[in-house]
């Protein structure tokens, strides 16, 4: 079952999350949800444990570059059918 929460977080933080969500096809909600969920795993004592790829550094440094490329509700639909397959 969902529950809403409300979360206050840096303007620019936001920004980048939810360009890298959409990079990733998934929602803010759901790239939290996942990020909680592997903080609260228990396989981790302390946050630097947790693996953060080099392009995630760079994405919160600012130096990263990344392109979205817009997809048609149609494609979404036959890539998922393609890998049902």
């Amino acid at each position: 079952m969902d529950a809403k929460i409300t979360l206050s977080f840096d303007k620019e933080v936001i920004e980048k999350a939810r360009k890298y969500a959409e990079s990733q096809n998934m929602s803010l909600s759901r790239l939290m949800e996942f990020l909680l969920r592997q903080i609260t795993s228990g396989s981790y004592k302390t946050l630097e444990e947790i693996h953060i790829s080099d392009w995630v550094m760079q994405l919160s440094e600012g130096n990263a570059e990344y392109h979205i490329r817009r997809r048609t509700r149609k494609s979404i639909r036959n890539e998922f059918l393609n890998k049902q397959k």
